[in-house]
């Protein structure tokens, strides 16, 4: 059975290597390529959200509209960056919120 892959900051990564998965810590400019080795051979992806703001809208929105794997963000810890708010985001492209 594959191992799920935290992409994300050093202090997050330790958390989540102790619960079991296997993790990137990419270095500035290299956000992209961890996240597509990341899918390459996970079933699940978590993405710190501070690192998913430095990957580019079309390569993240790709990734969390295929099929598999899944890919989720998460908060991150270091910045205090929170994830984003997805039922916020729907009623807006739905056009109940302006």
């Amino acid at each position: 059975m594959a191992t799920p892959v935290y992409v994300g900051d050093e202090i997050g990564a330790t958390g989540f290597r102790l619960a079991g998965l296997r993790v990137h810590v990419p270095l500035r400019g290299e956000e992209a390529a961890a996240l597509g080795a990341a899918r390459a051979d996970a079933p699940l992806v978590l993405v710190s959200a501070a690192v998913a703001e430095r990957i580019g809208d079309d390569v993240l929105r790709e990734a969390q509209a295929a099929l598999a794997p899944l890919v989720l963000i998460v908060p991150d810890l270091v910045t205090g960056t929170p994830a984003p708010n997805l039922a916020a985001r729907l009623r807006k492209q739905l056009g109940l919120e302006a």
